[in-house]
């Protein structure tokens, strides 16, 4: 693992950047390759408030393409972390080439709950944050678990294809076809993206002159995949979405169109759904926009992180006083127990006590009734000797007049 701080002085929209720490490294997915990652965290000493995972877009990187989202998200607090795609940026595999999208969220999915069962706060609030195509695999990650994630932004999401350019059933079939035949051909036509996507000329150039960009045409089974998904979103997935979520859009987009992000906000299950649609900004609202623009966006998408961050640790901490309050309340009918106890044996010693004294007088007296009995008896004893004694002088009186008489 590489790290190193990522740091800059005063943006131009007049934005800090104050310094945070940047890392990368190389992980395995369950196929053997090497996938690159990359992470923002705060500066050093300040609490991490929650985690954000980012979702790049077709053909783009985490670490240069998203390098802006990552450090401004990370000087506001959150720990940032990215993952190129397999045939994207500096990961494994053909450039530009999807050979199923399925695979692709699996292992955006294998790496994201890697890094939250390694946090040490595994308790952290958990964002995704998807731009472009990014935001089909944030959609598909959370309906891959639905109860996991606190909620996600959806910069500009791909979730729909426009009906203007819904390409005909037989044409679908059709691409199916070719893709067992000649799946990597880049034969797909398509405008320049890049211009269309970013208003400022300093990041096309920055796009094109990235080696890391995929900048050919659509390769045949990346443009069936891309079509495939889109419409199991529209079929299958938008009215399923129940996570809190934002998103984030410009009114004169000509990449994703608009009104596909008013569908996901009408559609979606959800509770807890915003959408802020910023008239005259276009498709890359992250990076591709004005100075002032992409601070205006980054503020509404730090706030409401911050809010749903906050309420989090609220609700943590309600269950931790409430728990407490349990515990209090346990030991105060604890503490009453033993009150009542106490009250119970102190007066069962005093009963004790009573009775024992009782005891002693009952004792006391049946000794003196014996030493009573006993003088009684001896009394007793004493009169009956006399009486024989007094019976045998008289008998032997008798005896002696009865002889006088003879003599007589």
């Amino acid at each position: 693992m590489t790290s190193n701080s990522d740091s800059g002085g005063v943006a131009e929209d007049g934005s800090c950047e104050c310094e945070c720490e940047y890392e990368e490294e190389f992980v395995s997915n369950s196929r053997g390759m090497k996938l690159f990652t990359c992470r923002w965290f705060p500066p050093k000493g300040e609490t991490v408030k929650g985690q954000v995972f980012l979702c790049h877009g077709y053909a783009v990187e985490c670490s240069v393409t998203m390098r802006g989202t990552g450090t401004r998200l990370a000087q506001a607090g959150y720990a940032v972390y990215g993952v190129d795609y397999e045939g994207h940026g500096k990961s494994e595999g053909l450039q530009g080439y999807i050979p199923s999208f399925d695979v692709l969220v699996a292992d955006s999915d294998a790496f994201f709950t890697a890094v939250v069962a390694s946090t040490a706060n595994t308790d952290l609030p958990r964002f995704l944050l998807g731009e472009s195509m990014g935001g089909a695999v944030a959609l598909l990650l959370h309906r891959a678990r639905p109860t996991y994630w606190t909620g996600a932004i959806l910069v500009a999401p791909m979730c729909k294809i426009a009906e203007d350019i819904r390409p005909h059933p037989v044409v679908v079939s059709f691409l199916k076809v070719m893709t067992n035949i000649i799946p990597t051909w880049k034969i797909v036509p398509t405008a320049d993206i890049i211009d269309a996507a970013y208003r400022m000329q300093e990041k096309r150039d920055e796009i094109r002159n990235n080696m890391y960009c995929y900048k050919g045409n659509p390769r045949l089974e990346t443009a069936y995949e891309l079509l495939r998904v889109s419409l199991n979103l529209e079929n299958n997935v938008l009215a399923k979405v129940s996570l809190p979520f934002l998103i984030v859009h410009g009114g004169d987009d000509k990449v994703t169109d608009p009104a596909v992000s008013d569908l996901l906000f009408k559609s979606a299950a959800s509770q807890d759904k915003k959408l802020n649609l910023y008239p005259g900004m276009w498709h890359a609202l992250t990076s591709g926009e004005t100075p002032e623009n992409i601070h205006i966006v980054f503020q509404d998408i730090i706030a409401w992180l911050d809010e749903r961050s906050s309420s989090t640790k609220s609700s943590a901490g309600e269950a931790v006083d409430s728990s407490t309050a349990s515990s209090a309340g346990e030991a105060v009918d604890m503490s009453s127990e033993m009150e009542q106890k106490a009250k119970h044996d102190e007066q069962h010693d005093s009963s004790t006590k009573s009775s024992a004294g009782e005891a002693v007088d009952m004792s006391s007296e049946m000794e003196q009734k014996a030493k009573h009995d006993k003088q009684h008896d001896s009394c007793t004893k004493s009169s009956t000797e006399e009486a024989v004694d007094m019976s045998l002088e008289m008998e032997q009186k008798a005896d002696h007049d009865e002889q006088h008489i003879d003599k007589l």
